[in-house]
């Protein structure tokens, strides 16, 4: 039997409990929400105004009542059929309370879930935990008390003077450095040490991101031959509280990489210049600094461009950059329908990102020209 719209407007539903939405992002010309059902992990977009109503059902207010905020916000009342519309979306993605669980799919996974290894030899996966989430919440149990910002900030102003007192000592570095790289046995100690400080760095996005409420689903061993490294895949970032959580989980990997540096400083300022241990150390404070401050560029697929991502609430930053150049280009008028602040973050990303990779296609020539002179 069909509610009249007065049984309609009078109910009261409620997304169901583990619903995750997000804040606006920019997209493209429009500003969307994201919405992530509670089990599968899908999500999908909405607009603000989709957002407003689906925000707002929390079991507490009529439909009735949320029409008139919806109504004093956008100047305009819903009809019944509006209303209609948005529940069976909602119903039909199972999103609200009370609705039965996703029923398993009719044919498996390709990877199921018992078998840790997918791919071949030359290019796969390997999940190296069966539980990821619980084994990040045991690290961040162990780990929590160091979680504070009154050891945090005095760790991160250690970092700072490390990296101002290694750019004092950057031709010394560099010398040592090309010495490291003819003598391959002090290579490969030195390339095992920074493996350790990718798999910590991996690591330290699943704790951060357990410590401000995200959640992981897999940490493993992924290797495209002759490289392996480790993954740890972070969910739900998008739906954390603030912009600060997002940015600390996305920056953690920076910091333990500088963190796990620390000591090796510590050892090579106590050894004197020309020491074959300290030159040893050089190389892997230079290539450990490089391979923190490398990964914060603003860059695909980098945490950096993650970061200001982030910062910027855009989703999709380098994508719908280039889509913006190429209207600009072709279809001035499409370019220009596209909203002021849409169109400055754009257009000053693409041409930032093209200027930071030339920029850094220059550094690297001049600093391969000076060790080969040198």
């Amino acid at each position: 039997m069909t509610a009249t719209p007065g049984e309609l407007l009078a109910q009261r539903p409620a997304l169901r409990p583990g619903t995750l939405l997000s804040p606006a992002l920019l997209h493209g010309p429009a500003t969307v929400h994201l919405i992530k059902e509670p089990e599968g992990g899908a999500a999908f977009e909405v607009g603000a105004k989709e957002y407003f109503l689906i925000s707002r059902l929390d079991g507490t207010r009529s439909l009735a009542e949320i029409g008139e905020e919806y109504a004093d916000t956008f100047g305009r009342r819903l009809a019944a059929a509006h209303w209609q519309r948005l529940l069976q979306l909602l119903g039909a993605r199972r999103l609200l309370a009370g609705a039965p669980p996703r029923p398993a799919p009719a044919t498996p996974p390709a990877t199921p879930p018992g078998t840790p290894f997918s791919g071949t030899l030359l290019r796969g996966t390997l999940r190296l935990v069966a539980d990821a989430d619980a084994t990040t919440a045991r690290l961040h149990r162990l780990l929590r008390p160091a979680l504070r910002a009154a050891v945090l900030l005095p760790l991160a102003g250690l970092m700072v003077a490390m990296e101002v007192l290694l750019a004092t000592h950057l031709p010394e570095l560099a010398a040592d450095t090309w010495w490291l790289c003819r003598r391959p046995v002090a290579l490969i100690a030195v390339f095992t040490l920074l493996w350790l400080s990718t798999a910590l760095h991996e690591l330290a996005h699943g704790v951060s991101a357990r410590h401000y409420g995200g959640t992981v689903s897999e940490i493993g061993l992924r290797w495209r031959l002759p490289m392996a490294v480790m993954y740890c895949t972070v969910d739900n970032y998008r739906y954390l509280r603030t912009r600060w959580h997002q940015l600390a989980v996305a920056g953690a990997g920076a910091f333990a990489n500088l963190l796990f540096l620390l000591p090796f400083l510590a050892w090579w300022a106590a050894l004197p210049e020309g020491d074959p241990t300290r030159r040893v150390l050089s190389g892997l404070l230079l290539l450990g600094s490089l391979q923190a401050l490398v990964n914060l560029l603003p860059l695909p697929p980098l945490d950096g461009y993650t970061m200001l991502g982030h910062t910027l609430r855009v989703s999709g930053l380098a994508p719908e950059s280039g889509r913006f150049l190429r209207l600009c280009l072709s279809d001035r008028p499409a370019a220009a329908a596209y909203p002021r602040r849409a169109r400055v973050v754009y257009l000053s990303y693409g041409v930032g990102s093209a200027l930071l990779v030339l920029s850094l296609v220059a550094a690297l020539a001049t600093g391969l020209s000076f060790l080969l002179v040198h």
